[in-house]
């Protein structure tokens, strides 16, 4: 057996704050999901004036993540590419979703949806990156 860290409430709040500061800071409305390890869900947010849709999207994006320990970009791409039974995969093959990895570990992951792909994950990342200075600093 081995032990492996986990998520807390309050790292969900620190990932949450920092990906919705970011959407905030260049005038998106986003839905913002956080899971656990497993992939069922912490958080969910889904800004003001942000497409219904994205709430239902964004944790999906996470759950991606946790199931692959991967990107959730690497599956649109697969689509993308042509590869088109990556769309049989119990996934959302759509970017926006980043996992959170500790010690090789993926012990969670972030989704964003509501707009382009790329803007998802850039604020996906900065939810990531928030959580990562909160422990920095701690």
């Amino acid at each position: 057996m081995r032990t492996i860290n986990s998520l807390t409430l309050d790292d969900a709040r620190h990932i949450a704050a920092g990906a919705e500061a970011e959407a905030l800071a260049n005038g998106w409305t986003v839905s913002i999901a956080v899971c656990d390890g497993g992939g069922h869900a912490l958080w969910l947010q889904r800004m003001d004036g942000a497409p219904l849709m994205s709430a239902q999207v964004a944790p999906e994006k996470a759950r991606a993540c946790v199931l692959s320990g991967k990107p959730s970009k690497i599956f649109e791409d697969m689509v993308n590419n042509g590869r088109y039974a990556a769309l049989a995969m119990p996934i959302v093959p759509l970017e926006g979703g980043e996992p959170i990895i500790t010690d090789g570990v993926v012990i969670g992951a972030i989704g964003v949806s509501g707009v382009k792909a790329g803007e998802d994950a850039q604020v996906a990342r900065a939810g990531i990156t928030r959580l990562l200075n909160a422990r920095e600093a701690a």
